[in-house]
C-alpha cells in the first residue's frame, strides 16, 4: 500500500475543515484523525500531509492521556522516517497571536525532522502580518499557514496552489 495519508488534530472546527478542503483538492488520499495513526501507517506509506492548530491548552500543553499529540510525539521519537515525505499545514491567528503565528506547525516540523523525514511543501510568508513564528525559516513557513480567523477568504486559493505544489514534490 502506498497511499498519501492526510491526518490532523484537533477534530471538529477549522483544522478539520481545512483538512477536508485539502483532501477534496488533492483527490486520492486517505483522510484520518491523528488518534488513528500508528507505526504501521508510516511503514506502509511514504507521503503524508499533517495538520494542526497552534492554540489551546488541550491541543499542545495538555498532559492528559486524551491528548493524542502526546502519544503521537512519543511514537514519532521511536521511528526512522528516512525516505518518507511530510507536508505540513497549520492554523493560527496572526492578529491575536502575531508573536506565535502557526507555532504549532513548527513543533510538528521539529518532531518530523528529528525522525529524519523529508519535509516538503514550504510556503512563502508574504501576505501575512505576524511578528514571529516557530514555523518560519528563511522567509518561508515550513508548510502551509492558514488563518481562518483573519484571512479565511484566502484559504481556498492558498490550498489550491499548495496542493498542486505538493503533487510535484511528492
Amino acid at each position: 500500500m502506498n497511499t498519501t495519508i492526510l491526518f490532523y488534530w484537533p477534530t471538529g472546527g477549522n483544522v478539520e475543515n481545512a483538512a477536508k478542503m485539502i483532501a477534496k483538492e488533492y483527490g486520492e488520499l486517505k483522510l484520518m484523525s491523528l488518534s488513528e495513526i500508528n507505526a504501521d501507517t508510516f511503514l506502509q506509506n511514504k507521503n503524508f500531509i499533517v495538520g494542526g492548530s497552534t492554540l489551546g491548552s488541550e491541543t499542545w500543553q495538555g498532559t492528559s492521556s486524551e491528548n493524542p499529540w502526546n502519544s503521537f510525539f512519543k511514537l514519532l521519537s521511536t521511528l526512522d522516517l528516512t525516505n518518507k515525505k511530510i507536508a505540513l499545514f497549520g492554523l493560527g491567528d496572526q492578529v491575536l497571536w502575531p508573536s506565535n503565528f502557526v507555532d504549532g506547525m513548527g513543533v510538528i516540523y521539529n518532531a518530523f525532522k528529528n525522525a529524519h523525514a523529508k519535509i516538503v511543501g514550504k510556503w512563502p510568508t508574504e501576505g501575512y502580518d505576524f511578528s514571529d513564528s516557530k514555523a518560519e525559516e528563511n522567509g518561508f513557513f515550513v508548510g502551509l499557514a492558514l488563518d481562518e480567523d483573519q484571512q479565511a477568504e484566502l484559504s481556498e486559493q492558498r490550498i489550491h496552489i499548495w496542493v498542486n505544489q505538493l503533487k510535484k514534490e511528492f
